[in-house]
């Protein structure tokens, strides 16, 4: 893949960083979700309904507000400045001394520390689950890994990147759904499911509170009314 997209992207910093501005909605969109889908998420979504039932989700469901405002306002806007990276923008939309300034705290502080921090725990869990499924040692797994990753991604830019994303995306899909249909079969369809939960929780109205979209707002400990306005309030930065 980084072979094949290394020609078109070496042509100029747009072709390489921004795909020659000519990624279609649904490939870009695709890509942009495939990223928040890395090798422990099903794992941390497992941990949320655990503890919190389906609505659990709604911890990282609520960023599709923002996701919304992203696509259907802000890129538009963003296409318009020219720009290629949220700092170019920064710097545009603030100029002087202080913007420069902004510039470059955003650049240690999310390209440094905070890109850090999030590359470790997903690079963590990825030796973890290659090294209990495959029996390869963990710094084995992560240095094959990682060379894989930047050869392609330094070859072929933003092209090969999103490419990849899709590929991995769909197999990343389609294993998930097996994996529910094969659980949910195992404890004997949605009725064995219920069955279950009675026992864990105690009750069949606990079931159907565990078992709803919409999170009982206000009234559970894990989602007092002040913490889920400030979930709304945040949104802004998300976009």
């Amino acid at each position: 893949m980084g072979l094949y997209y290394s020609r078109r992207a070496s042509k100029n910093t747009t072709e390489f960083f921004g795909a020659g501005r000519g990624l279609t909605w649904w490939l870009a969109g695709t890509s942009m979700v495939a990223t928040t889908f890395s090798s422990d998420t099903p794992l941390a979504v497992t941990e949320l309904v655990y503890k919190y039932g389906i609505a659990g989700n709604w911890l990282w469901w609520n960023f599709v507000f923002s996701g919304m405002l992203t696509v259907f306002f802000y890129a538009r806007l963003w296409r318009r400045v020219g720009v290629l990276t949220d700092l170019e923008f920064a710097e545009i939309r603030y100029g002087g001394k202080p913007a420069a300034f902004l510039r470059g705290f955003r650049a240690i502080y999310l390209g440094l520390l905070v890109n850090s921090v999030i590359m470790g725990w997903v690079i963590s869990a990825m030796a973890t689950i290659v090294n209990i499924s495959l029996g390869i040692e963990r710094w084995t797994a992560i240095g094959v890994c990682l060379v894989i990753t930047v050869l392609y991604s330094s070859l072929s830019g933003l092209w090969g990147v999103v490419v990849t994303d899709f590929i991995q995306f769909i197999m990343a899909m389609t294993g998930s759904i097996v994996l529910a249909v094969l659980g949910i079969r195992y404890v004997g369809g949605m009725e064995g499911l219920k069955l279950r939960l009675t026992e864990q929780l105690g009750s069949a109205g606990e079931v159907d509170s565990f078992l709803s979209l919409l999170p009982p707002v206000g009234s559970a400990s894990w989602l007092p009314l002040f913490l889920f306005f400030t979930y709304l309030g945040v949104q802004w930065w998300a976009s």
